[in-house]
């Protein structure tokens, strides 16, 4: 797993950490089930404080991506198939929104964007 943190972002670090989790989430690659590093192994790997990492793990677990047992540890949510889904949705749809707002700037109209996403879709084995 690696999480990159950004000195020159102007994202919160606890920001940077929590959309690179759900990241991770929503790709896949960490799956259901999977344990987070601990508070403080993910801290002292990322060189920041256990403060700011404790609070992406209590945005990401408000948001329902991970769960943390008492003394366990903190593992990734299982059963929120639906809430992932969702979030990636919308993720897409900002994605394609910000396509539709850049193609607007350059005189890209509607339809030559259509034709744009299809080539994409095509290409990306859709």
């Amino acid at each position: 797993m690696d999480i990159i943190i950004s000195n020159s972002s102007n994202a919160p670090i606890y920001e940077q950490i929590t959309r690179q989790l759900k990241d991770l989430i929503l790709s896949g690659e960490l799956e259901e089930g999977t344990q987070l590093p601990s508070i403080r192994a993910l801290a002292n790997d990322l060189r920041i404080s256990a403060i700011t990492t404790k609070r992406a793990y209590a945005d990401l677990e408000a948001q329902g991506f991970i769960e943390t047992v008492q003394g366990k540890g903190s593992f990734v949510a299982g059963g929120n198939k639906e809430l992932l889904r969702e979030e990636r949705l919308r993720h897409v749809e900002d994605l394609l929104s910000r396509a539709a707002r850049e193609a607007a700037s350059v005189g890209v109209g509607r339809q030559e964007l259509h034709d744009m996403l299809d080539l994409v879709a095509e290409d990306g084995g859709q």
